[in-house]
């Protein structure tokens, strides 16, 4: 069992930044292992010397979202004018998480706009069975075949037409392709997205992308899939729908930098030197608080993301697959108020920006009618009442998973599925109290290092799986000892 003790984590770079407070170690102590790839080349936020590296570089082809060149451009503009009277049909996976519910709100609000083909969610058997009733889906996938028992015995008194029922990774794998639906909304949190997404593209579908891990594991698969089956991409996450957002009508070639806004998680009213103190007095406290976000109404996985800045991380990465943007060219900032939801900055130095109260709908329905913008009933902006926003660096002592991820992302290749699943299980194991806050960048740490050995930089999708287990189990190895 890993310990958030000192005494146990001098090799990693989550301790190593630490005591750097503590003055437990010389300047030159804590470099990361990874400090040759780590951080933005074009701030000072590094903790640590940069040591000389390869440049990094855009996406040799562009990034995986309809940005960037000027067939994007045109097509962005012949779809505007052509006018927002259309209908979409949605295969919805991960129905009854918060990404799905609050979709199946935009489903109900805009009927005429908007129909459910499937469903595919877990076990929450209640819910699923009203949304079959309301939404009448052709198919419906749920997690085995003892909860599709129970949802047979939930749907027993329904006199509507009964939808093919599926179940297991094959069963979402079946909604995500089923039919004639034009977009699938990937909401299943995890490396879990990954092969139903996979699906849905070769079956020509449009995706309306909320599963960030998609293209964190899957990037080197994912860019050349969308290309050969001319599918568009679309980011339905709050950050990168701002950059999408606000990259409309920029030319080919005017993207200078994107601007990542991070809330700052559970944990940015404290200093680094109070977040150890507390990891080592009460780490049950800290379990509890790294479970819920002062901003937003998210899922257990990802609000732990927030509180580790992971989520910040692997957004990066995601921004990198997503706009074709190199890693020197994506930086991160934080606000804590969620107002700006993320920024570009163009050639000419102007920075655009996307902003509005937190409400994960906007980015959605965003997602599904790009580039029209339809008429809804959410709040509207009042910059009298909010009177103020605020803007500072991230701590990269407190925060060391964004310097992890920026390593993973300039390795390229497996780094990042590795980086991605072996946070996965280390925030699961911490949800189940397996282990503390801290040993989770300690554990990702020393996955990255074990995975040098085996890297590959151009995988298929096999590739991809393989490592993604592999990382899993070496976290689980690693936090037994």
């Amino acid at each position: 069992r890993c310990s958030c003790s000192a005494r146990t984590m001098f090799s990693s770079l989550a301790l190593r930044s630490i005591c750097a407070l503590a003055l437990l170690h010389s300047a030159n102590a804590f470099l990361p292992q990874f400090a040759g790839r780590v951080g933005s080349s074009r701030s000072n936020l590094a903790m640590a010397p940069r040591m000389t590296m390869a440049p990094t570089s855009p996406v040799a082809d562009g990034g995986a979202s309809p940005f960037g060149t000027g067939a994007d451009l045109q097509d962005m503009v012949d779809r505007a004018i052509s006018g927002d009277k259309f209908h979409r049909k949605i295969n919805l996976l991960g129905s009854t998480g918060s990404i799905g519910t609050q979709t199946l709100d935009i489903v109900e609000y805009l009927p005429e706009t908007f129909s459910i083909e499937g469903l595919a969610a877990g076990t929450n058997v209640g819910l699923l069975s009203e949304q079959i009733k309301k939404f009448n889906p052709k198919i419906v996938s749920v997690k085995n075949e003892e909860t599709l028992k129970e949802l047979k015995e939930a749907m027993s008194g329904y006199s509507g037409k009964m939808p093919e029922f599926v179940f297991g990774e094959s069963g979402i794998a079946e909604v995500a392709k089923y039919g004639d639906a034009d977009v699938v909304v990937t909401g299943i949190v995890g490396c879990a997205g990954l092969l139903p997404t996979v699906e849905a593209i070769k079956a020509g579908k449009d995706i309306a992308l909320a599963n960030k891990e998609t293209l964190i594991s899957g990037g080197p698969v994912i860019l050349p899939l969308l290309k050969e089956f001319g599918v568009k991409m679309t980011p339905a996450d709050s950050e990168h729908s701002a950059i999408f957002q606000s990259l409309q009508g920029v030319p080919p070639g005017g993207l200078r930098r994107i601007i990542l806004t991070a809330s700052g998680g559970a944990f940015r009213d404290l200093s680094a030197e109070e977040l150890l103190r507390l990891c080592k007095e009460d780490p049950e406290f800290i379990r509890k608080k790294a479970t819920t976000h002062p901003n937003w109404d998210m899922g257990a996985k990802i609000t732990v993301d927030s509180a580790t800045l992971m989520n910040k991380g692997l957004e990066v990465i995601e921004a990198h697959y997503l706009f074709g943007a190199a890693y020197d060219d994506i930086d991160v900032v934080v606000h804590p108020q969620s107002i700006l939801h993320s920024a570009i900055e163009t050639q000419d130095t102007s920075v655009i920006g996307q902003l509005g109260w937190p409400d994960m709908r906007l980015p959605l329905v965003y997602a599904l009618s790009w580039p029209h913008r339809l008429k809804m009933p959410y709040e509207p902006m009042d910059f009298a009442k909010l009177g103020t926003m605020t803007f500072m660096a991230p701590d990269r002592v407190k925060y060391p998973s964004l310097d992890l991820s920026y390593a993973a992302g300039r390795t390229g290749g497996t780094m990042t599925a590795a980086l991605n699943a072996a946070n996965e299980q280390a925030n699961e194991m911490f949800r189940e109290g397996k282990i503390d806050f801290m040993d989770i960048f300690s554990v990702i740490e020393k996955t990255m290092e074990a995975h040098k050995a085996d890297l590959m930089m151009t995988p298929s999708l096999d590739d991809i799986v393989q490592v993604d287990t592999w990382a899993r189990k070496k976290v689980l190895e690693l936090s037994n000892k």
